[in-house]
Order: C-alpha cells, then structure tokens, then sequence
C-alpha cells in the first residue's frame, strides 16, 4: 500500500485526508510547521485526533531544503500529498513575503524531492482564485487561468507552471487540484463562513465585504477528501491526444493534469450567513464594507472532468454541510 506524505499535514484538509488513509489502513507520516497564521491550537487538537492512531508526525518547515531532503529520504514516500502553503487572499496584501517563501520556494523544495525519491504521484492544492474575475462561469480546467487577482492566486498558478516542468523535463507524475471553498468541521478560522458563526454566536456584528451578492462553490470538507484520495491513487499520465496547435491547459503531453474540485453549484454570501443564523438559533447585526482587493466576485466550478476522471462528483449540500459544521462549532468551543 505503500507510504503516503501529507505536507500540511495539521491544517484543515491535510488532516482530514491522513484521518480518512489512516482509516483504510494505509501508512501515513505527516509534516508540518504548525505556522501561526491561525490559531496554533486548532493545529495541535487536529493533530491529536491523528495520533491516536498508527500515525507519524514530522515537525518540519518545507522552505528548509535541507530538512525536506533528510525527510524524504528517511519515509520514502510512494504518494506525497502537498497541501502545506501560506492561505489567504487579504494578509497576502499586507503581508506578501510569506507568499514567496511557502508557496514558491516551498513548493520547489518539495516537488524536487519527488523527482530524487522517484514518488509515484504528487498531488498538490491549487485554488480556484487562480481564475481571477473571469467571464465565462462556471470555471473550466479547459480554459486559460492567467489573470489572478491575487498574490494568493498568482503563487498557485506558478505552481501549476513548475509542476508541468518537472512533469515534463522529469517525468513526474504530478495533478493540481483546484480547490472550491472549502468548508466543515475542523476548518479555518479565518474563513468567512466560521468568522460568521463566531460573531452570530457571541452576539457580535458580521462584516461584510461588497453588498453580500458575491457568489461562492461552497465544498464541503469530506467530499475534498474523497476526490484527493481517489485522484492521487490514478497517477497522472500522458496526454496522448494532447496538441500543441490547440493546447489543452488541463492536461499535456507529459504526465500532468489539472482538476477543478468543487460541488458545481453556488450560494451567495448572504444566503450562506442565513443558514448560518438559522442553525444557531439568532441573527446578526450586519455591516457591510467596501469590497476587498483581490476578493472575486464568484467562483464556480466546472467539475466534468472530475467526475470522468474517477468517477466521483461531490455529495454534500451545502445546507446539510454548514449545519454539520454549526453543530461541531458549537461542541468544540462550547456555545
């Protein structure tokens, strides 16, 4: 069965994927910097709920050459699963070195140690900021993802540009995957959707940004996990009908792919925080801001191509996943 190394390993989605391997049997180590964008604590109770099974972790930084060298080396992985990276849209405004350092440099280090180990496939997060405002919805794979809006962004796209070079030059088998909004259980504090539930259930105003229209393909946390698990047991492989007079950006003549991972359908803000208030039982008092730079004003996801690829399209509504997520909200932190 091999082993597989989750990078991100204590973050939201890196460790509900090793929870779910771990619950197949497979071998899992993970890795992870327990960075304090956010709250170190929800890292180390995700981390908690790993190790009481037969689990290893690895307190690393990916942007040590030399540490991501010793540890690939030492697990010789078969699968690699890369989800570490420094998130956010808006602190990369104030903030943007961070970016450069986890998301480029971090991401070389580790793409380079799969060559050298010979890793059967490289999975890695992309997002579907990479689309930026573009016009034609919902979002395609098939399309040209060059304009990002945000540095965020932007570092996702040069991953999937320095993926399909060793992909090519290498020979690595490597998929992105292009993240929707995703959402659940364990998430993100600085998501919107649990900073909404944090402020309707200690009686403080939401902020809002732009008049609250803005349309989201809210994906819940355990429809993520199953698409990673499947594509990464698929390796990439070569395109063969793949031409360079009408280039498919998705695919390529090397073994590279590039998938949308999303629920295909939309909310907008305001509809999201309703649900909210509804399962908590109160409303919020509701200011609205100007609209944020690097903010898009949609996303939403073209998920064929998934769902051709390992034949799976995601199942949880949303109204289903954000009452799962309230419920658990108010468990942990006792509302």
């Amino acid at each position: 069965m091999g082993t597989w190394l989750i990078t991100g390993v204590a973050g939201f989605i890196g460790s509900q994927v090793a929870e779910e391997l771990l619950r197949r049997e497979h071998h899992v180590v993970g890795l992870d910097n327990l960075d304090p964008y956010y709250d170190p604590q929800l890292k180390r109770a995700r981390l908690d709920r790993l190790r009481r099974q037969d689990f290893r972790f690895i307190p690393a930084d990916i942007t040590d050459e030399s540490t991501v060298a010793t540890h690939f080396a030492d697990v010789e992985p078969t699968h690699v699963v890369h989800l570490a990276a420094q998130p956010g849209v808006r602190h990369a405004l104030t903030d943007p070195k961070p970016y450069a350092r986890t998301n480029l440099l971090g991401f070389v280090n580790v793409v380079e140690e799969c060559r050298t180990q010979d890793v059967q496939h490289l999975v890695y997060a992309s997002s579907s900021s990479i689309y930026g405002e573009t016009s034609k919805v919902p979002f395609s794979e098939h399309e040209p993802a060059d304009h990002p809006v945000s540095l965020y962004a932007a570092t996702k796209r040069a991953n999937e540009l320095i993926a399909h070079s060793y992909s090519h030059v290498y020979g690595v088998p490597t998929t992105g995957l292009r993240f929707f909004t995703v959402y659940g259980p364990w998430g993100r504090p600085d998501m919107a959707y649990f900073e909404f539930s944090r402020a309707i259930a200690t009686g403080e105003p939401i902020h809002i940004y732009g008049d609250g229209s803005a349309l989201r393909d809210f994906t819940y946390i355990d429809d993520i996990v199953e698409a990673v698990i499947r594509v990464a047991l698929r390796p990439a492989e070569p395109d063969h009908s793949w031409s360079a007079f009408r280039p498919n950006p998705s695919s390529s003549c090397s073994p590279f792919r590039i998938l949308n991972v999303g629920r295909g359908q939309q909310i907008s803000i305001l509809e999201m925080i309703e649900l909210l208030e509804a399962r908590l039982g109160r409303s919020a008092e509701r200011i609205f801001e100007d609209e944020a730079a690097g903010d898009v004003s949609q996303t939403f996801a073209d998920v064929r191509d998934l769902s051709n690829y390992v034949d799976y399209t995601a199942k949880v509504p949303v109204e289903e996943g954000l009452a799962r997520f309230v419920d658990w909200f108010k468990e942990h932190y006792g509302f």
